[in-house]
């Protein structure tokens, strides 16, 4: 373990599953404890996309002076916590590291809402987000998606589909810690059963939230998806003591094996949501990564 991290993991709550109302609570109060961004640099701005099926789904736009590409960012959460208000650190700062358009999606949550809820809802976000590109004063040949854990589970899975039903262009996939496959097979699933914050079986909760009754698809965990190929070039991080972490050296393998161009940074010494101990200089260097990243992924 990174040792600046490590004189953290004392104060560390686990991620809990098993009450999803308290959860979101202590979620909350814990992002509100985070240090304020600085988004002077930029317009903030909260829109409403409307639907002609299903509930209106909030964004938060993050819009740097001089911003072109633009990017429909997830929060992580497990799919059960997060919302526009937890997640303004984490946008705002990727808005400011990487000069990009930041739409920050608040998606429905399990378990009131299983899949395919989250995914319809960010999906929407994209066509929206592409249909409005003059508004947003973006550009829409330069549209990526992206997320932390679940968010970038939904970013893949939206990938997927935009691939599929010849949806907005997408021109980068940001997956940070993704969460992709709802089978406890791989050996960081099957062995992390006591990592910090987020361990295996905080992991296996949050998929039978988030599938409900419903069957596991490659929209719902992108690592069932037989085919690869045709998808946008993509960045994937993972962090050591992660659960996540095999599925998603193994994704980027095989987008790597269907032709995809991929950048796969596997984090010694990390644990799942380390950075947002801002204090330790590896997450000075993540998190600066994933603003260079999309910066160049997004250059004209």
């Amino acid at each position: 373990m990174d040792p600046e991290l490590e004189a953290f993991i004392p104060f560390l709550p686990l991620m809990d599953m098993s009450d999803p109302v308290a959860g979101r609570k202590e979620f909350a109060a814990r992002a509100a404890a985070a240090p304020t961004p600085d988004t002077s640099g930029m317009e903030v701005e909260d829109h409403t996309v409307s639907r002609p099926e299903g509930p209106d789904v909030p964004v938060r736009v993050y819009r740097p002076h001089g911003a072109q590409g633009a990017i429909v960012w997830m929060h992580g959460g497990g799919g059960v916590f997060g919302d526009l208000d937890t997640e303004h650190p984490w946008a705002a700062r990727v808005a400011g590291l990487s000069g990009a358009v930041v739409i920050s999606v608040g998606y429905r949550l399990a378990p009131e809402d299983p899949f395919p809820a989250a995914m319809d809802d960010a999906y929407d976000v994209l066509v929206w987000a592409a249909g409005h590109a003059d508004e947003l004063g973006t550009d829409p040949a330069r549209i990526a998606v992206g997320g932390h854990s679940a968010g970038a589970n939904l970013a893949a899975a939206v990938a997927l589909r935009a691939r599929d039903e010849q949806g907005p262009a997408i021109r980068f996939q940001l997956l940070n810690q993704p969460g992709l496959d709802d089978r406890q097979e791989t050996w960081s699933a099957r062995n992390f059963t006591d990592t910090p914050w987020f361990n295996s079986g905080a992991r296996a909760a949050a998929w039978r939230h988030y599938l409900g009754d419903r069957p596991a698809t490659a929209y719902a965990a992108p690592a069932r998806a037989a085919d690869l190929s045709g998808l946008p070039p993509a960045y994937i991080a993972t962090a050591e003591f992660c659960p996540n972490r095999d599925e998603g050296v193994a994704y980027a393998l095989r987008l790597m094996q269907a032709g995809v161009s991929v950048e796969l940074h596997q984090w010694p010494g990390t644990f799942h949501g380390s950075q947002a101990i801002l204090s330790a200089e590896v997450s000075q260097r993540q998190n600066a990564e994933l603003g260079a990243v999309l910066r160049r992924a997004l250059a004209g």
